[in-house]
Parts: structure tokens; sequence; C-alpha cells
């Protein structure tokens, strides 16, 4: 039976905005209170979106959320209408109303950890939300993530749910952007590889001293648990805290994997050398043969992975068993980085090609392709489980693109989101979606 990898990429939400709220997150951080475009940041993603369909991967589209956030600002102790939140909020807890109105559920790295059914006890793909209880902006995203998920992959013979972990420090999960899986084949069992910035419970851990390190080890491990991995199957390794204080806020901005091969810089891991040897030694035990490539500091510094990204890239496997990398266009802008890479393709070794995308508006905000994709291990039978309204195809470009355009403002700016307006025109916009994707009823103000 054929599997695939199928990459989920999330929709960019109507509200996008630069709100400076990922404070660890240096391009997050450095491009705040600028005004945005998020009918430009849509049209980019959706444009990588179909460019991975006609090369001929897989792809499907993941939801964005309802923003303004009314019902966070009502927990916060804001009333009246929705019109009068929204006016309250902006005038007495600015902070807060741009919190509600974050369109980071764009990056569905964060949203889920998946395992395939061929590494769970009972066969089944299993999904978990993330709390990403680290950011308050994303901590209020698993509910209507969990909806959307379960709309997605509804059959119940083949997909498995699981709710976000608890939401506390000691169980910190920002989802797959802290997780690779190995394998052969996607349809065969592999490695899970799970890393993780701080244990909560061992001090024997050293962590980072000026960012935060979002994802726990103890997180990492319920996954596991829950999915019903095999210890054999699973890998644990620490992110270098040293790297965390430079702005790799995840382990996706510091090494991404795909198939048998680990593409990493230099300083992304503590103990690298016994992490590659038990990646090794599990994925042999499973008929694997896993290989890595080391980005070297003296070609790449950390400072030029997180200015371009050149990480948090999209590896992915060709039928004649090469790799092709998608990169963000600040890979090319970087002198050091670009070089790299051109020395990398040209050297005949696993990684043959690069591609470069305009990623603009997504990158100003901290986020670049592997951000904006959710990996789905599926065999045949499996994705034609899954809600065919969701699998990209040339019309629904076509239909998503209009609806882009029909809906999207092409300005954003702080002061624009204490606007009333932008609640109505984001929850028609999103009615109109979910019959789009046919996801029927997903979000509060559909269900409540």
């Amino acid at each position: 039976m054929k599997s695939y990898e199928v990459n989920f990429d999330g929709l960019v939400g109507p509200t996008h905005n630069y709100g400076g709220l990922s404070y660890g997150n240096v391009a997050s951080q450095s491009n705040s209170q600028q005004s945005s475009n998020p009918k430009e940041a849509a049209l980019q993603g959706l444009a990588k979106m179909k460019a991975l369909m006609e090369m001929g991967f897989q792809q499907g589209v993941l939801a964005p959320q309802e923003r303004p956030d009314v019902a966070a600002l009502r927990r916060l102790g804001f009333s009246g209408t929705d019109a009068q939140v929204i006016e309250l909020a902006a005038k007495e807890a600015m902070p807060l109303l741009v919190a509600s109105c974050s369109a980071s559920s764009m990056w569905v790295a964060n949203a889920a950890t998946v395992s395939p059914s061929a590494d769970t006890a009972d066969g089944r793909v299993h999904f978990t939300a993330a709390n990403l209880n680290c950011k308050y902006h994303r901590s209020i995203e698993h509910p209507t993530t969990s909806r959307v998920l379960g709309a997605m992959f509804a059959n119940q013979q083949h997909f498995a749910h699981h709710a976000a972990l608890p939401a506390v420090a000691q169980f910190g999960d920002e989802g797959a952007a802290n997780h690779t899986r190995f394998c052969r084949e996607y349809g065969e069992a592999g490695v899970e590889f799970f890393v993780f910035g701080r244990s909560a419970f061992d001090n024997r851990f050293p962590a980072p001293q000026k960012y935060p390190a979002r994802q726990t080890l103890e997180a990492s491990q319920a996954v596991a648990r829950l999915h019903g991995l095999r210890d054999e199957g699973v890998v644990y390794a620490q992110q270098n805290p040293n790297v965390i204080d430079q702005g790799v806020f995840h382990n996706d901005v510091i090494a991404v994997g795909n198939g048998e091969v680990l593409f990493y810089h230099e300083d992304a891991f503590l103990d690298t050398d016994s992490m590659l040897a038990e990646l090794q030694s599990k994925l042999a035990k499973v008929g694997g043969n896993f290989q890595s490539v080391c980005v070297p500091r003296s070609a790449v510094t950390v400072d030029d992975a997180v200015r371009s990204y050149l990480f948090n890239s999209q590896l992915l496997s060709r039928p004649d068993g090469s790799m092709l990398l998608i990169v963000p266009q600040e890979c090319q802008a970087n002198e050091r980085v670009w070089a790299y890479l051109q020395s990398l393709t040209s050297s005949g070794g696993l990684i043959r090609e690069v591609k470069v995308f305009d990623l603009k508006q997504s990158m100003q905000n901290g986020g670049g392709p592997a951000c904006l994709r959710l990996r789905v291990a599926l065999n045949e039978t499996e994705l034609a489980a899954v809600n065919p309204g969701v699998i990209m195809t040339p019309p629904l470009y076509g239909s998503l693109t209009a609806w882009v355009e029909k809906h999207y403002r092409d300005r954003l700016s702080e002061t624009d989101l204490a606007d009333p307006q932008l609640l109505l025109e984001c929850r028609t916009a999103l009615d109109e979606l979910t019959q789009i994707l046919k996801l029927g009823a997903v979000y509060p103000f559909q269900i409540n």
C-alpha cells in the first residue's frame, strides 16, 4: 500500500498583524508595530501550497481561527456587546486586544503533534493539540484547533484525537515544531524524535538564561504515552540552551528532518554524538539507514540561521530518492547562507535542489516555510478517509484565492484592531470558509 507525507499548510487569517507578541522570536520582536498586509500574507501562503501541489506533493490546508477572540476577552472581565468588549479592551488594555487578534494559528507546525499509524499501539493516526501555554496569545488556540482537526480527520477507525496537555509550565507543549519522524518509508514503523528545551522536574538539564525554553521533556514524554509509542521507537534530545538564548525558540529554527535524513546546525543540540548514535541504532532496527547533514558554524552562524530561517525549511522526498529543500527568500538574501546552499546542492549529496519562496509577510512575524505546515503521514486508506474538502486541488486553490481577495484587507495596523467591523469581517469570511472546506460548525460564533 502506498503511503504519503501530506503537508497541511495553515491558511493565514484575516487579522494577520505585527503585534510583537512572541518574546524570544527575533523577527516577531523586531517588526513589532509595523503595518501588515493580511491579503498578501494569505496569497503568499496559498502560492506555496499550489506550487507543492503542482510538483506532485500531497498538499492540504488548515483553517485559521476566529479573531479577535471576544470570548477570551470576556474571560478577562470585559463585558457588554461584542463591539463594547472590543472598545473597552482597546481603551483599557490594548496589549490584551492585540493578543486576542493574533493570527498566529497560521503557523500550524505548532498546532499539534502527529504520530502515524505505523508507530502507534492501536494502529491509528494520533493527534494531540499543543497547549502552547508559554504565550497567552497562542494558549487560546487549542480548543478551536482540536475542533478543526476533528473535522478534517473525523473517521474514528483511522484517527484518534487527544486533548491538549494540562496548561501549566511543567507541560509546555509546542507541537510538531519540536517533533520529527524518521523512517525508511512513510507507511513503515519509524523513530519519533522529540526535542525539548528544559525539564520541569530534573535540574540536571541546563536551561537557557535569556529566553524561555518552551518545550519540556515531560510534555514530550506525555505525548509519546498518549500516542502509544514504543520506547524503542522514540528518541528524546535536548536543544542547546545557548541557541535558545540566540533566538532559536523552537527546534525547527535550527534543524529539520525527513525520511532518513536530519539536516541540522552544528550547535543545535546537547550531546549530539550520543543522540545521533541512538537515532542510527533505533532506525536500523526497523530497517532504516539514518543519515545526517551537519551545517558547520564556520559556514553558517546561529545568527545567520535565525535571520534567514535556513532550517525552518521543508525537506521533501522526491521519487528518485533525492531531496528538495523549500526555503524562504531571506536565505537567498543572506550571502553566507546562499553560498552554503549552492555548495550543498552541487556536491551530489542527499539534498539536490533548493527552491525559494517569497513568504515575507510570515517571515516578518517569525515564521518560515516549516512553521506554515503540519506534516501527517498517511497510507492510501487513511488519505481516502480525510475530509476531501481540505485537500488542495486546482479548483480549491481558485476558490480560496477568490475568497481571500473578497474578504481580506490589504493593510492592518494596531489601531485597526479596535474596529468592531473587523470582527464581523472575520466571522463572515470564516463562515464562508467552512463551507468551502466542508468543515461544518467549528468556530465559537457558529456553535454558540
